[in-house]
């Protein structure tokens, strides 16, 4: 246990450092969209992996090729500037997986499965995990830096908080068919963090998100963030595995760091488009 949180600490000194620089430095801009797309596609990958631990034949060509062309879509912002580009480019994907399917031949018996399995894992990491690049590349510079900043301060906070309040006061199960060693109160520890986290964002560098919108969008993407990390456990626990892969010395893999990121990322990126409107968006 011991030589485990030591490898968490060496890869949070390593990570965290890029990542924090790639979100505040404008010029770095093209680090983060690199750093993040890296993720998402190995995030993706790892998803797949699972549902072959279940005799399932994801298509993954064609789905990492249109995972590719969905992130080349959030970092052109085509979510507020070209939203029909968006919607072809998700029919296309379910077209395309269907007819490789085909093409591929008997036995069918897993057909169904496996062509649902490679349009989810897209929908679930790529769709989902994209919003975060738009976040950095759809709004003015400053609102960017924000953005992101108060999106991981939340999201990390939470995540930290829920794990120490949980080992060193959780006595009540939250979800134990799913990850026995999730409890309400870790859960508590976590959300109360979530909002602090809000109100510390909101005094030391983002002053224009109101307390009275700060507060109910951490609130929101803690409980999110919670159902996120779920879902890749029950995801885990159907296909047998521990982790999803061990990519991350400490942490497992990647998709297993994405899980509350994956479920928030849109929040925060529409939460920005009508809260700041059109005048920040670029």
């Amino acid at each position: 246990m011991a030589s485990e949180q030591k490898a968490r600490l060496l890869t949070a000194l390593v990570a965290l450092p890029i990542l924090i620089a790639s979100i505040l430095v404008p010029v770095l801009e093209l680090v983060f969209v690199a750093f993040a797309a890296a993720a998402i596609l190995t995030g993706l990958y790892e998803f797949w992996l699972l549902a072959r631990r279940r005799q399932l034949r994801p298509e993954t060509t064609p789905g990492l090729v249109f995972a590719a062309a969905l992130l080349v879509g959030f970092y052109f912002n085509w979510p507020v500037r070209a939203p029909l580009l968006l919607l072809v480019a998700l029919v296309l994907l379910t077209l395309t997986t269907l007819a490789v399917a085909t093409l591929r031949g008997a036995p069918f018996e897993h057909m169904l499965a496996s062509a649902g399995a490679t349009v989810l894992g897209v929908l679930y990491v790529a769709l989902l995990g994209g919003h975060v690049i738009a976040a950095r590349t759809g709004f003015a510079p400053p609102l960017a830096a924000h953005l992101l900043s108060f999106f991981l301060l939340v999201l990390m906070g939470s995540d930290t908080a829920a794990y120490y309040t949980g080992r060193a006061f959780g006595r009540h199960k939250l979800a134990p068919a799913i990850s026995p060693g999730k409890t309400w109160e870790g859960a508590a520890g976590g959300l109360a963090a979530s909002l602090a986290a809000a109100v510390v964002a909101h005094f030391w560098f983002f002053p224009e998100l109101s307390l009275k919108a700060a507060l109910p969008l951490a609130g929101v993407m803690n409980v999110l963030g919670v159902v996120g990390d779920l879902a890749e456990s029950a995801l885990k626990r159907g296909a047998g595995a521990k982790d999803a892969a061990r990519v991350l010395p400490g942490h497992g893999g990647l998709l297993d760091r994405l899980d509350s990121l994956l479920f928030n990322a849109p929040v925060i990126y529409y939460f920005a488009v009508y809260y700041f409107g059109e005048r920040f968006i670029r």
